[in-house]
């Protein structure tokens, strides 16, 4: 954008939005071993850098489904005019569901990137970010759901605590709840993303140098209000190949221990949001090590530092 140009709503609110781009894009991709022939899925379109990637790798007979249930990606989807592809307002946990509608038996893999896009990110009106003043919204899909406001304004100081200890692990997650509650108490609804980053550096005794106190609580309300473990726990299994780059620990730990086909899991914390039983059980075979971002990947998009690419196979399972 050249600095004359007229800013949308939006871009006044956050300042100019920083262009997506896509994350571990060839190692991703790579880790599909793509068929020509094959048929494929992109569980988190975003804004379609790795579903275009997977298309250029395609034959005339390939196939690619793309799901995301951001309404603003898949509209951006229709700059792809391609019949081999196709996108579906949907998030990735109904994938057997969408594959049943669109009478897919199996498919050859499966890209999933854990992480939220830069124009996410970047527009305030999202209310992901502490960085800019906007809505306290955080729903991926925000045609459906229960905001981040709505959530605090009613859930209980347990329940507060809870869910920013477990999706956060915030070890001040008693105090921010405690303050949360009282800042309610004192009538002011919690409606603005400032308003919640501005209760929780009161309550944080201790910040981490290089990190907003509000870090971790806003990762907990995301998570949760997107129920985005319980869904990846859901679509885990595949026939074929299986690539997901995750960003934090708790993502990186599902997909690790669900490679791994590990039965005991008695290192994950008692209140964690997937219960073991409920964990997909079938073994996959890991594809090479975990894989992190590159120093010139940071380097290019920051963003990206915190990634971590794992690849899987399994044979001979139908979804």
């Amino acid at each position: 954008m050249s600095a004359s140009s007229p800013l949308t709503q939006s871009e006044q609110l956050v300042g100019e939005v920083s262009p997506h781009i896509t994350v571990m894009l060839e190692e991703a991709v790579e880790g599909l071993a793509i068929k020509p022939n094959g048929t494929y899925v992109d569980g988190t379109f975003g804004r379609g850098g790795h579903s275009r990637k997977i298309l250029e790798k395609l034959g005339s007979e390939g196939r690619l489904i793309a799901l995301d249930r951001d309404l603003a990606a898949v509209s951006s989807a229709a700059s792809i005019q391609d019949a081999r592809f196709q996108i579906v307002h949907r998030h990735f946990a109904a994938l057997e569901e969408v594959l049943a509608e669109l009478d897919v038996s199996a498919v050859d893999g499966i890209l999933l990137d854990l992480g939220i896009s830069s124009p996410q990110i970047d527009i305030g009106e999202r209310g992901f970010s502490f960085r800019f003043d906007g809505p306290l919204d955080m729903r991926m899909d925000q045609s459906s759901g229960q905001t981040a406001a709505e959530f605090v304004a009613v859930a209980t100081e347990q329940k507060l605590a809870e869910v920013i200890k477990a999706y956060g692990e915030e070890r001040f997650a008693k105090q921010i709840a405690r303050a949360i509650v009282a800042a309610r108490a004192g009538g002011d609804a919690i409606s603005t993303t400032k308003q919640l980053a501005k209760i929780v550096a009161s309550a944080v005794p201790k910040i981490e140098p290089g990190q907003d106190p509000a870090t971790r609580t806003f990762q907990a309300l995301r998570i949760f209000l997107n129920q985005e473990l319980e869904e990846l726990s859901l679509v885990l299994p595949p026939q074929g190949r299986l690539s997901v780059i995750s960003f934090h620990s708790l993502e990186d730990r599902i997909v690790k221990q669900f490679v791994k086909g590990e039965q005991d899991r008695d290192d994950l914390p008692s209140n964690f949001p997937v219960l073991a039983k409920d964990l997909p059980q079938p073994r996959m075979m890991a594809v090479g090590k975990a894989l992190k971002t590159s120093a010139q990947e940071v380097k290019r998009n920051p963003r990206s530092r915190s990634a971590v690419l794992r690849v899987a196979e399994r044979t001979n399972v139908s979804l």
